[in-house]
């Protein structure tokens, strides 16, 4: 199997996920309330067993119908997962999603006790996860955390601070959050906590966004956690949310991926079938040639992502980058396919309720969330630099024309 194609066990698999979110997902998701945490559709997928599917392994409550081929298992197995869902009902996807990004911490870095007490409900559906990184001061900018784990004792600490923009708070039933624990030692001074939504101290409130799906803000004030709730080990947080966004970010591209998919189809189908000045929309070389665009980025995209997966699945080490990557290029691409499908659509598509008009309001927000865009191109730059290794003095002269400067 390469990354660049999909065997008939991938295609037939994908096609099954699409019919399962149409009949039995988006009738869930439609009678949800936007900006709040959607309980039966998180049921739904555990119920399912999609939920097994974001951690290593297939869970016992996998459904034959539903369980992953072994030929789409691990990274490319979530990708195509994420893509099919986000293809037929991004309510559903987005659930998926958050539910994986909250609890990963948990399944890759907890105990014994964290995992059955919190990964085992999380999985089938029965608690709800949240991944609590993001402050008002400190978005991209991970290493610049300052919720403050002051020592609280031999082997616990005292939470005080903010965070902000976290995707299901604060509904959530436990957060992944990351404070710090080591004053003026960066990255190196982050621990991960699991912290039950019930612990003293603790309070939330839910943020009005753009996009439909619930999330808040939290405020800490003097939250006790101890040396059990670790996930990983002191000091070590930012690899555990390093690890776990190097992990999501390729499949948040296939999220993108998945939304341009629908977003082309439906374009094909409407150009295909409105009449234009004399004829169908499709007979203009203008509209013809602006899909054969939105198809040749969308496919681009995918196999970028579906690239990317297969890097991390088979361990190489520029993960970091080609995860990157895939995110950049993907989120970039859905937003351009998705604004473009709504131009041929005319004001039909920004209707309320359209498909278009609903992608353009969840199409927005990947491009900032799990890093900012600008921050996958900063990734990027850093590790051609140093693959490179290129040495100081061997740096380009300086420019001695105007037009040198501004190229």
């Amino acid at each position: 199997m390469t990354a660049f194609s999909l065997n008939p066990e991938q295609t037939a698999w994908c096609a099954e996920l699409r019919t399962l979110a149409d009949e039995r997902l988006r009738p869930l998701a439609e009678k949800g309330e936007p900006g709040r945490v959607n309980r039966p559709l998180v049921e739904a997928l555990g119920e399912l067993g999609l939920l097994d599917h974001l951690f290593a392994g297939e869970g016992p409550g996998a459904s034959p119908a539903t369980r992953a081929p072994h030929a789409v298992s691990g990274a490319l197995g979530l990708c195509l997962l994420r893509e099919s869902l986000a293809y037929s009902c991004t309510e559903a996807e987005t659930a998926l999603a958050l539910q994986g990004l909250g609890a990963h911490p948990v399944a890759a870095y907890g105990s014994a006790r964290q995992r059955e007490q919190w990964l085992t409900p999380a999985r089938a559906g029965r608690a709800v996860a949240a991944f609590a990184l993001s402050e008002p001061g400190a978005g991209s900018d991970a290493a610049a955390l300052a919720l403050r784990a002051a020592p609280d004792g031999a082997s616990s600490w005292r939470l005080t601070g903010e965070k902000c923009w976290i995707s299901n708070a604060p509904e959530a039933d436990f957060y992944t959050v990351f404070a710090r624990t080591t004053p003026g030692a960066g990255a190196r001074g982050v621990t991960a906590f699991l912290v039950p939504a019930d612990r003293a101290g603790l309070t939330g409130t839910p943020l009005d966004m753009l996009s439909p799906h619930p999330i808040g803000a939290l405020a800490f004030d003097g939250v006790t956690v101890t040396g059990d709730d670790v996930l990983g080990e002191p000091d070590r947080g930012f690899r555990v949310a390093m690890t776990t966004l190097n992990r999501f970010r390729p499949s948040v591209g296939a999220f993108a991926v998945g939304m341009a998919g629908a977003a082309l189809d439906a374009t094909l189908a409407h150009t295909a079938q409105r009449d234009a000045f004399g004829g169908k929309l499709k007979d203009l070389q203008a509209v013809a040639h602006q899909v054969a665009e939105m198809a040749t980025r969308t496919e681009a995209a995918r196999l970028m992502v579906h690239a990317a997966a297969a890097a991390y699945d088979r361990g190489e080490p520029d993960i970091a980058r080609r995860a990157a990557m895939a995110k950049l290029m993907a989120t970039e691409t859905a937003q351009y396919v998705v604004d473009a499908a709504v131009q041929l659509h005319g004001a039909r598509a920004l209707q309320r309720g359209h498909l278009l008009e609903h992608l353009y309001r969840e199409v927005r927000a990947p491009r900032i969330y799990e890093g900012a865009s600008e921050v996958q191109r900063t990734i990027i730059a850093k590790e051609l630099y140093a693959d490179a290794a290129v040495p100081a003095r061997s740096a380009t002269p300086q420019p001695t024309t105007p037009e040198e400067t501004s190229a």
